[in-house]
Parts: structure tokens; sequence; C-alpha cells
């Protein structure tokens, strides 16, 4: 399987709300003990998870841009588009809460956006992480960029280790049985 985590590249973005695909698929390498590696698209880690091989991907293409990326690495490795799993942030999903589908439009989101458009296909797995706050600022892209306030690390922590446990269950139980355990 292929996790793609999506984020912005850079430090300034590293703690961001945007990046929470990045943090799990940081979370798992570090897990698994991964090493990453990088070329002018991505970052790539290989690790076992169980009994899985698992390649984790970060597109340094820019959020709005992860397409790119992704497609390159769809191309270079003749893999099927059903064979991703991309997990991203989600604004309209409460903080914290998670949500895996198989299929479906974007939601606004742009990056996921970017990769269906490239991919021309939305049969795309997904888990969509939860950021959203009762009040959020009308310009929601200073929103997204801005960092998670100290007093939400605790539950920031707690979500994404609750994606990675997802994660393990995708790979060991399937997809119905995931979904039907973590989108309750």
């Amino acid at each position: 399987m292929v996790i793609v985590g999506l984020g912005n590249p850079g430090k300034q973005y590293a703690r961001t709300r945007h990046n929470v695909g990045f943090m799990v698929a940081e979370a798992l390498a570090r897990e698994g003990s991964g090493t990453w590696a990088a070329d002018e698209l991505a970052r790539t880690c290989r690790i076992r998870i169980g009994d899985a091989r698992v390649l984790l991907v970060e597109p340094l293409t820019f959020m709005n841009n992860s397409g790119i990326a992704v497609q390159s690495l769809v191309a270079a490795t003749q893999l099927d588009p059903r064979d991703l799993l991309v997990i991203f942030d989600d604004l309209n999903l409460p903080f914290g809460r998670i949500r895996i589908r198989e299929q479906g439009s974007a939601g606004g989101h742009h990056g996921l956006e970017s990769i269906i458009e490239l991919l021309q296909t939305d049969e795309i797995l997904r888990m969509r992480m939860g950021i959203g706050e009762d009040l959020i600022p009308a310009e929601k892209s200073d929103f997204v960029l801005s960092d998670f306030p100290p007093e939400k690390q605790t539950d920031l922590n707690a979500m994404i280790i609750k994606a990675g446990d997802a994660v393990k269950s995708i790979l060991s139980s399937g997809v119905s049985k995931t979904m039907a355990i973590f989108n309750a």
C-alpha cells in the first residue's frame, strides 16, 4: 500500500493544521523506524506495518499541486490508484474526528482535488482528519495555515495516534471493517 500524507513542505508549515497528513506519515515512519529519502517531487519512506510493506509519501509540490507528485509516483510504479490511501485535513470535520471513504468528491479540499483531477478517478481511499472548530475565521486559508495552539497539542497527538491505528486496521482487517469502527 502507498500512504500519501498531504501537507506543505518547509519548517514554517510543519505544525500547521494543513499538515496533519504529513504528521501522520511522519508518526508512522518513526514507529516503523523508517528513513526518508527525497527527490524533487516527494519525500518517501519504506516501512513495514505488520505483514504489509508500505510506502509513505509526502508530496513536495505544495498542497494545491499534490496531484503532480502523486501522478508521477503512480506512473513510475504502475500503481493502481485504488492502492493509495490519501490522508489530509478537513476543515468541515470536528477537531479530532477522522472519516474514511473509498471514493467521492474532493469536498473542497484542493490537495485531494488535484489528485483526483490528475489521476482522473475519484476511486481513491482517503482519510479525512478533522481540524474544524466552532469559531473559524472568514479567511479559511489563514486558519489552515496557522499552527495548532498549544492547548490542542494533546488532542492533536491523540488524533494522530488514532489515524495510525486506522491505517493498521485497514491493512489488517480491511477498509469496510475499519470504516465501521473509525467513522462512528
